[in-house]
């Protein structure tokens, strides 16, 4: 049982996460290609996505058992984390004992292959390749079915508003799902061990994952920023035909396939790098189709150290939103 305890200043810095969390899906999505509960859910993914897995998962896998402890520093709490690769980037920067701690920690349950030793040292080729290897994973398990997640996550967090608005904190702390309950001043969680969490002033964030399976999952290290990840409710058969989708691209079809995949990018904001990436095509090509979404007033970029991150604009949600909405509608 987890058990989060709140202050009466807790209830009031409740939040909401704004969109999927890169880290925890991959980490997530890890976990559960591992497992073969939730095949309603997840069967059709896992058949259409392990022949496709790159070799990556290799190295990913040893770090996120099934079940079990898994180590706090593959899902950082702190930092830029509103790319893929500011996410990675904050990852590769956890200090040195951290890695120790965690890494011993987490071979006190299991045998870790020997690359780990590296890892724990904060070797910087070992990092690198951790680094190359969440990237990769995410091109290939997770980027086809990205707009889905985004779709699906979206959709649960207005519902969790809509409680928010309708009853009070104490409403969305209680509508978490059927292994939640509130018990004022205590939420319970059922979860494989027992675990205290005293939030002590410092909030609590709600992060809906598409990829966290069956129950609600928190960080092992309670002093971390708390948050408490939980399952949503995910489209009928979401992942049977990614390329069946493809043909239904309605969005595809007005402004360009690429810019529509680079504008579902932007929606919590994608850097020219990691859109490259995800795309599968050169920088320059991201900085034309990312002028022909800006001057349609779709996107906005900025530049922050360095680096030019694109965001979608109030007109490029809505239009995004109104391909989700097409979506869900029966043909």
């Amino acid at each position: 049982m987890l058990r989060i305890h709140f202050t009466p200043e807790d209830l009031t810095r409740v939040t909401v996460a704004r969109g999927p969390d890169f880290l925890w899906e991959i980490t997530n999505s890890v976990q559960t290609l591992q497992r073969s509960d939730g095949e309603r859910v997840f069967g059709a993914w896992r058949r259409w996505v392990r022949p496709r897995l790159p070799e990556s998962r290799l190295l990913l896998s040893p770090l996120l058992p099934a079940y079990g402890y898994s180590p706090d520093f593959l899902t950082p709490t702190s930092g830029d984390r509103s790319t893929l690769q500011a996410a990675v980037d904050t990852l590769l920067g956890t200090e040195r004992p951290r890695l120790r701690a965690e890494l011993a920690r987490l071979a006190r349950s299991r045998r870790l292959p020997g690359w780990t030793r590296a890892l724990a040292e904060g070797d910087k080729e070992t990092l690198g390749r951790l680094g190359e290897a969440l990237h990769a994973y995410q091109a290939e398990a997770l980027v086809p079915h990205w707009h889905q997640v985004r779709a699906d996550i979206d959709a649960d967090r207005a519902r969790r508003m809509e409680s928010l608005m309708d009853g009070g904190t104490e409403a969305l702390l209680a509508g978490l799902g059927p292994g939640v309950r509130w018990r004022p001043p205590v939420l319970e969680v059922d979860y494989p061990v027992d675990q205290q969490l005293r939030l002590r002033g410092r909030g609590l964030l709600l992060q809906p994952s598409f990829f966290c399976w069956p129950a609600p999952t928190t960080l092992a290290d309670a002093e971390l920023s708390p948050v408490l990840v939980h399952p949503i409710r995910h489209t009928p058969d979401w992942a049977s035909s990614p390329a069946g989708r493809r043909d239904h691209d309605s969005l595809g079809q007005l402004v360009g396939r690429t810019r529509a995949a680079l504008l579902r990018a932007t929606r919590t904001g994608c850097s020219t790098v990691e859109a490259a990436r995800l795309l599968q095509v050169t920088h320059p090509a991201v900085s034309q189709h990312a002028n022909v979404l800006r001057a349609a007033g779709l996107i906005t970029t900025v530049r922050t150290a360095g680096r030019a991150v694109h965001l979608a604009t109030a007109e490029g949600r809505a239009l995004l939103a109104a391909e989700n909405r097409g979506r869900r509608e029966p043909m």
